[in-house]
């Protein structure tokens, strides 16, 4: 189906919302499969969407993010402007305003208590917070009162609209998480897995890399809504089955994340029970490089750290021979149709933040060839190439899915033309995506020398983002492994330029050091291989009305909204 197609048939089902809500829990049950199951209900302790999406049926931000990418209130009164006086006029604050009456499903009053302390659980350096790119630049978060809290920057921010922003940075209840502090953070199972909250559900049970089942919230600010009394999230399984149990069997009301080919949906459409809505915000799929030694000779709690760097993957000239093998076109060709985009950016979208650049979208095996040659990495007998007794022998990991399983066996083949080895590793998406800090196979391990995954940022500003890859953020046993700046990229310059990005105030400014950024990340080092910029796709019952997909907030950022209707 043509993305077109697909948006109209999202539109057309949210003007279907106003008309069709009742009251609070008269809609009964509606049933949420995630293929790659949920393993926290703490964004803080996951950058992994699918944990994101379950926690936000829960935990709420002062503010999110529209389809469109603007900024509206959820726990806010209104969005502070300089206009209205909550941001400062020398941009070294913000002052937010907490709607009144707001209550947490235990029937306590949220308070600026509770934000100021979500602040400090999340910037303490020994919790590993996975969202800390969100509160770069906070010197301080105060409680003017007991409903106004203000951020303070260390340095003018012209977009101040990180911390509390989003569904990656939620606020949580002080009362509840107060004894999370700091390295206890993980341990914190009942808080971790069943956190009070304030959006439209409420965690009644929770089996991690299973079953979730929500309520609907008692004390939720709108006493019309959630019209669904009850959510159940399933999880595990794949893609194809996920989305079969929306488009066919009719089991399931919403699948999360159906990454098929074209014709796979196409045909599971014409059974007539639902369709797969899309849109584009900043999705990229991507190759991450290791830039440490993952070796099992190393010892535990060294291996993948800076400590050591790889034998092979910290020469540039290795990690650009790796790009250049790659056919994108054909990879879109097969595992998005229209829904996908060869790209050589880390950052698509916003247009300004775009780079031109498009040298990686002409795949070049005999390029890539002379590179190495250059290099001095020669052919060995066997045909993988070798310099000072070190071999091009990598290891090639993802998440168990049919898409991503096509582009290994692709890659691992363009590579095999070049003199690089290829073993491929498989993970369970729900170990690979998950937060348990002693798994040897999550993404934030990277016990493997590439992996490949997908993820995105909030909003249409990318600071946050590429905040990420700064020196201090490399995951390791120091912060529970929950690092976001997964293939540890460090350089000086580059944590110089997320400073300066911070201080500039001029839009197309912005966007030139944006840029730049992005460019060092992919085109100079190579350390990150965008391969598709994709569409984010979900299948909808037919019976399911209020749905808008939003690619720049959670998914689910409307679930409050959801409602039955006749077929």
């Amino acid at each position: 189906m043509k993305l077109k197609t697909l948006l109209m048939c999202a539109a057309a089902s949210l003007a279907l919302a106003p008309a069709a809500m009742a009251e609070r829990g008269s809609d009964g049950e509606v049933n949420v499969i995630m293929w790659q199951a949920p393993s926290t209900m703490n964004q803080y302790l996951s950058s992994g969407t699918k944990d994101i999406i379950a926690s936000s049926m829960s935990l709420e931000p002062l503010a999110g993010f529209t389809p469109e990418g603007e900024l509206f209130p959820r726990l806010a009164e209104e969005i502070p402007s300089l206009e209205n006086g909550g941001i400062a006029e020398d941009l070294t604050s913000i002052t937010w305003k907490l709607k009144e009456g707001l209550k947490w499903s235990d029937g306590t009053p949220v308070t600026s208590a509770d934000v100021v302390f979500t602040a400090e659980y999340c910037m303490d350096p020994e919790g590993g917070c996975a969202q800390l790119a969100k509160y770069e630049g906070v010197e301080s978060v105060e409680a003017v009162d007991d409903l106004t809290v203000k951020v303070n920057f260390t340095e003018p921010r012209p977009d101040p609209f990180a911390a509390f922003v989003g569904a990656q940075s939620p606020i949580i209840q002080k009362a509840q998480f107060e004894q999370c502090i700091g390295a206890a953070a993980p341990t914190c199972t009942e808080q971790n897995f069943n956190p009070i909250g304030t959006g439209p559900f409420k965690v009644v049970s929770f089996k991690t890399n299973d079953v979730i089942v929500f309520e609907a919230n008692p004390e939720y600010r709108d006493p019309e809504k959630p019209a669904f009394a009850r959510l159940t999230m399933k999880g595990g399984g794949d893609a194809a089955a996920a989305a079969r149990s929306v488009l066919e069997t009719g089991e399931f009301d919403y699948a999360w994340n159906t990454q098929l080919a074209p014709d796979v949906i196409e045909g599971m459409e014409a059974q007539g029970k639902g369709k797969v809505h899309a849109a584009f915000g900043s999705l990229v799929e991507r190759l991450m490089v290791n830039l440490t030694d993952p070796s099992p000779n190393l010892p535990e709690g060294e291996r993948s750290t800076v400590k050591h760097p790889h034998p092979f993957l910290s020469d540039p000239a290795v990690r650009k021979a790796l790009s250049m093998a790659i056919d994108r076109e054909l990879l879109v060709e097969i595992g998005y149709g229209t829904a996908g985009k060869p790209t050589c950016n880390l950052v698509p979208a916003p247009e300004a933040w775009a780079s031109p650049n498009t040298e990686c979208l002409t795949q070049d095996i005999e390029g890539a060839k002379a590179l190495l040659d250059e290099a001095g990495w020669v052919p060995g007998g066997d045909g993988v190439r070798e310099k000072d007794g070190v071999r091009l022998s990598l290891v090639y990991q993802t998440s168990v899915n049919a898409v991503r399983q096509d582009f290994q066996a692709l890659i691992k083949q363009w590579w095999s033309e070049i003199g690089v080895e290829t073993e491929l590793k498989t993970i369970d998406a729900s170990v690979f995506f998950g937060s348990d800090a002693g798994s040897p196979d999550t993404l934030h391990k990277f016990y493997a020398d590439i992996e490949m995954y997908a993820n995105n940022f909030e909003g249409n500003n990318p600071e946050p983002y590429l905040a990420k890859f700064t020196c201090e953020k490399a995951p390791g046993p120091e912060n529970q492994w929950q690092g976001e700046n997964t293939n540890r990229y460090c350089d000086e310059e580059y944590d110089k330029l997320v400073v300066e990005l911070g201080k500039t105030a001029d839009p197309g400014e912005r966007g030139k050091l944006g840029q730049k950024m992005n460019e060092m990340l992919t085109k100079e080092s190579n350390g990150i291989i965008p391969l598709v910029y994709r569409g984010t796709a979900s299948a909808v019952s037919n019976s399911l009305g209020g749905v808008e997909l939003n690619a720049w907030d959670t998914e689910l950022w409307n679930v409050a909204d959801w409602h039955r209707v006749e077929e």
